[in-house]
Protein backbone atom coordinates (compact mmCIF):
# COMPACT_ATOMS: atom_id res chain seq x y z
CA UNK A 1 0.00 0.00 0.00
CA UNK A 2 1.57 3.20 -0.72
CA UNK A 3 0.72 6.73 0.82
CA UNK A 4 -1.06 9.23 -1.05
CA UNK A 5 0.71 12.56 -1.94
CA UNK A 6 -1.07 16.30 -1.33
CA UNK A 7 -1.73 16.15 -4.83
CA UNK A 8 -3.68 13.43 -4.98
CA UNK A 9 -6.08 13.65 -2.76
CA UNK A 10 -7.86 15.55 -4.94
CA UNK A 11 -9.14 18.77 -2.16
CA UNK A 12 -11.13 21.73 -2.77
CA UNK A 13 -9.03 25.11 -3.03
CA UNK A 14 -10.56 28.10 -1.01
CA UNK A 15 -12.94 29.37 -3.36
CA UNK A 16 -14.10 25.55 -4.42
CA UNK A 17 -15.10 25.14 -0.77
CA UNK A 18 -16.77 29.08 -0.51
CA UNK A 19 -18.85 27.36 -2.97
CA UNK A 20 -19.52 24.03 -1.58
CA UNK A 21 -22.69 22.44 -0.01
CA UNK A 22 -21.60 22.53 3.44
CA UNK A 23 -22.96 20.40 6.32
CA UNK A 24 -25.97 21.14 8.69
CA UNK A 25 -22.98 22.19 11.38
CA UNK A 26 -22.01 24.84 13.22
CA UNK A 27 -19.75 25.42 15.91
CA UNK A 28 -19.78 27.92 18.61
CA UNK A 29 -16.50 28.30 20.80
CA UNK A 30 -17.46 29.79 24.20
CA UNK A 31 -13.99 31.13 26.06
CA UNK A 32 -11.42 28.95 24.69
CA UNK A 33 -8.63 30.32 26.11
CA UNK A 34 -5.57 28.28 23.75
CA UNK A 35 -4.45 29.62 20.56
CA UNK A 36 -3.70 26.25 18.91
CA UNK A 37 -7.03 24.58 19.93
CA UNK A 38 -8.62 27.29 18.05
CA UNK A 39 -6.41 26.62 14.91
CA UNK A 40 -7.34 23.06 15.50
CA UNK A 41 -11.18 23.44 15.70
CA UNK A 42 -11.09 25.59 12.13
CA UNK A 43 -8.93 22.64 10.39
CA UNK A 44 -11.16 20.05 11.66
CA UNK A 45 -14.09 22.44 10.76
CA UNK A 46 -12.64 22.72 7.20
CA UNK A 47 -12.24 19.35 6.62
CA UNK A 48 -16.09 18.75 7.39
CA UNK A 49 -17.42 21.06 5.43
CA UNK A 50 -18.20 23.27 8.47
CA UNK A 51 -20.48 26.08 7.92
CA UNK A 52 -19.58 28.58 10.25
CA UNK A 53 -17.34 28.98 13.32
CA UNK A 54 -18.46 31.35 16.01
CA UNK A 55 -15.50 33.12 18.57
CA UNK A 56 -17.23 34.43 21.67
CA UNK A 57 -15.72 36.09 24.92
CA UNK A 58 -12.34 35.16 25.58
CA UNK A 59 -11.58 33.28 22.30
CA UNK A 60 -8.75 35.06 20.09
CA UNK A 61 -9.40 35.63 16.41
CA UNK A 62 -7.60 35.39 13.49
CA UNK A 63 -4.80 36.23 12.05
CA UNK A 64 -2.69 34.86 15.14
CA UNK A 65 0.46 33.01 14.48
CA UNK A 66 -0.23 30.43 17.29
CA UNK A 67 -4.09 29.79 15.43
CA UNK A 68 -1.84 30.48 11.82
CA UNK A 69 0.01 27.37 13.15
CA UNK A 70 -2.40 24.46 13.99
CA UNK A 71 -5.03 25.79 11.11
CA UNK A 72 -2.66 25.37 8.19
CA UNK A 73 -4.37 28.03 6.04
CA UNK A 74 -8.19 27.03 7.43
CA UNK A 75 -8.87 30.49 8.40
CA UNK A 76 -9.46 31.65 5.31
CA UNK A 77 -11.79 28.61 3.83
CA UNK A 78 -14.00 28.53 7.16
CA UNK A 79 -16.63 31.31 8.04
CA UNK A 80 -16.28 32.66 11.18
CA UNK A 81 -17.56 35.63 12.96
CA UNK A 82 -16.99 36.84 16.48
CA UNK A 83 -19.11 38.20 19.09
CA UNK A 84 -18.29 39.46 22.81
CA UNK A 85 -21.56 37.04 24.39
CA UNK A 86 -22.35 33.47 23.61
CA UNK A 87 -25.96 33.85 24.53
CA UNK A 88 -26.41 36.70 22.10
CA UNK A 89 -25.16 34.36 18.85
CA UNK A 90 -27.33 31.61 20.78
CA UNK A 91 -30.20 33.79 20.66
CA UNK A 92 -29.59 34.77 16.94
CA UNK A 93 -29.35 31.06 15.98
CA UNK A 94 -32.24 30.07 17.92
CA UNK A 95 -34.60 32.79 16.07
CA UNK A 96 -33.13 30.57 12.96
CA UNK A 97 -34.24 27.94 13.94
CA UNK A 98 -30.85 25.88 14.69
CA UNK A 99 -30.90 23.46 17.25
CA UNK A 100 -28.33 24.36 20.13
CA UNK A 101 -26.24 21.41 21.71
CA UNK A 102 -23.66 22.15 24.63
CA UNK A 103 -21.00 19.54 24.56
CA UNK A 104 -20.61 19.27 28.28
CA UNK A 105 -21.10 16.75 31.26
CA UNK A 106 -24.19 17.63 33.03
CA UNK A 107 -27.75 15.90 34.65
CA UNK A 108 -29.38 14.23 31.98
CA UNK A 109 -26.88 15.39 29.65
CA UNK A 110 -27.42 12.98 26.07
CA UNK A 111 -24.67 10.75 25.21
CA UNK A 112 -23.01 11.24 22.09
CA UNK A 113 -23.65 7.41 20.95
CA UNK A 114 -26.74 7.92 21.08
CA UNK A 115 -27.88 11.29 19.90
CA UNK A 116 -29.65 11.23 16.47
CA UNK A 117 -29.76 14.02 14.43
CA UNK A 118 -32.55 14.95 11.78
CA UNK A 119 -32.16 16.11 7.86
CA UNK A 120 -33.05 19.23 7.18
CA UNK A 121 -31.83 20.36 10.93
CA UNK A 122 -28.96 22.59 11.44
CA UNK A 123 -27.30 21.75 14.73
CA UNK A 124 -24.77 24.52 16.98
CA UNK A 125 -22.75 22.67 18.44
CA UNK A 126 -20.92 24.86 22.14
CA UNK A 127 -17.68 23.50 22.81
CA UNK A 128 -16.63 25.90 26.40
CA UNK A 129 -13.48 26.77 28.30
CA UNK A 130 -10.66 23.91 28.65
CA UNK A 131 -10.85 24.27 32.44
CA UNK A 132 -14.53 25.83 33.17
CA UNK A 133 -16.39 24.03 30.18
CA UNK A 134 -19.64 25.48 28.74
CA UNK A 135 -20.82 28.41 30.80
CA UNK A 136 -23.88 27.54 33.10
CA UNK A 137 -26.31 30.18 31.54
CA UNK A 138 -25.13 28.77 28.02
CA UNK A 139 -26.24 25.44 29.30
CA UNK A 140 -29.60 26.76 30.35
CA UNK A 141 -29.91 28.19 26.66
CA UNK A 142 -29.46 25.06 25.17
CA UNK A 143 -31.68 22.34 23.54
CA UNK A 144 -29.82 19.60 23.81
CA UNK A 145 -26.41 18.56 26.16
CA UNK A 146 -24.57 16.18 25.13
CA UNK A 147 -21.89 14.11 26.82
CA UNK A 148 -18.80 12.01 25.21
CA UNK A 149 -18.83 8.77 26.71
CA UNK A 150 -15.57 8.32 28.79
CA UNK A 151 -14.29 5.52 30.83
CA UNK A 152 -10.79 5.95 31.76
CA UNK A 153 -9.39 8.06 34.58
CA UNK A 154 -9.61 11.53 33.68
CA UNK A 155 -12.98 14.26 33.53
CA UNK A 156 -12.20 15.29 30.52
CA UNK A 157 -10.87 15.31 27.00
CA UNK A 158 -9.15 18.36 25.38
CA UNK A 159 -11.26 20.89 23.39
CA UNK A 160 -10.08 20.65 20.27
CA UNK A 161 -10.33 16.12 20.35
CA UNK A 162 -13.76 16.71 21.55
CA UNK A 163 -14.67 19.33 19.07
CA UNK A 164 -13.25 15.99 16.19
CA UNK A 165 -14.91 13.64 17.93
CA UNK A 166 -17.91 15.10 18.10
CA UNK A 167 -18.19 16.78 14.41
CA UNK A 168 -17.02 13.63 13.16
CA UNK A 169 -19.58 11.31 14.61
CA UNK A 170 -22.55 14.07 13.81
CA UNK A 171 -20.83 14.34 10.36
CA UNK A 172 -20.81 10.90 9.49
CA UNK A 173 -24.92 10.55 10.91
CA UNK A 174 -26.08 12.92 9.09
CA UNK A 175 -23.90 11.75 5.60
CA UNK A 176 -25.84 8.14 6.67
CA UNK A 177 -29.07 9.59 7.19
CA UNK A 178 -28.68 10.82 3.10
CA UNK A 179 -28.05 7.29 1.82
Amino acid sequence: MRKLKNEELDRLDISEFKQADKSPIIIILDNIRSLNNIGSVFRTSDAFLIEKIYLCGITAQPPHNDIRKTALGSTESVSWEYHENTINVIDKLKSEGVIICSIEQAENATFLNTFEPQLNTKYAFVFGNEVKGVQQDVVDNSDVVIEIPQYGTKHSLNISVSAGVVIWDVFSKIKSLKS
